[in-house]
């Protein structure tokens, strides 16, 4: 038989037991009082629940939040699909705007092959003539062509000189007109539907009046004027 009795060992005593478990639950608190935190708060919500008026306002404010989300979701959901289309428009509307740029500039060679043939040389010769009005109808047919994409020419002489439309070729000396002002047209300029498509080169004038004291002049000028009947 082995020399080791299993009812020798010595029992715990009655008294130690209890002891040990609180040093136990101790030593737990202590490690994780967040535990021990939420245990007691949990215990706390099963000893107080909310009454049915509180429920419902939780939930009535669950359900706003989520009606809220949902609206914001639909909302974004609309934003994006007018992107999209608008999107889609664009490159609908302005997808042929390369290949005008390029006709844009046949046109031009066809309006200084018209400079080469002017009204005299025309009237002395039927071979000048003919060959000057088939230029025109064909510069016609372009421009047609054009406006059928959307292309128009703006009209920039005698207007004053705008950085977004215009392309300051060079300035000269003119006191008879505003500073600033457009007074000779060397390439026209256009339009595509809203957008600029090609500037417009142009030469300006400069030593003249300033405009904003020449528009002051002339509402002046409006304003003193008898208009009644």
């Amino acid at each position: 038989m082995s020399d080791t009795d299993p009812k020798s060992e010595d029992p715990i005593p009655e008294g130690e037991a209890p002891e040990a478990e609180e040093a136990v639950v101790e030593e737990v608190m202590t490690e994780d009082p967040d535990a021990a935190e939420t245990s007691s708060e949990a215990e706390s919500a099963e000893e107080n629940p909310p009454t049915p008026e509180e429920r419902i306002a939780q939930l009535e404010a669950a359900l706003a939040d989520a009606h809220r989300n949902r609206l914001l979701a639909l909302a974004e959901a609309e934003n994006a699909g007018k992107r999209a289309d608008k999107r889609i428009s664009d490159n609908a509307k302005y997808a042929t705007s390369n290949i005008c740029k390029a006709i844009l500039q046949v046109a031009d060679n066809l309006e200084r092959a018209l400079l080469a043939a002017p009204e005299d040389k025309r009237a002395n010769n039927d071979l000048v003539k003919n060959l000057a009005v088939g230029v025109e109808m064909t510069g016609k047919e372009l421009e047609t062509v054009l406006e059928n994409q959307g292309v128009k020419k703006f009209v920039s002489l005698d207007q004053p000189f705008d950085a977004n439309q215009h392309q300051a070729m060079q300035e000269v000396e003119r006191t008879d007109v505003p500073t600033g002002t457009i007074v000779q047209v060397v390439q026209e300029g256009y339009m595509m539907a809203d957008r600029l498509l090609r500037p417009a080169m142009v030469v300006i004038a400069k030593g003249g009046p300033k405009r904003e004291a020449v528009e002051a002049d002339a509402k002046d000028e409006n304003a003193s004027v008898d208009t009644s009947a």
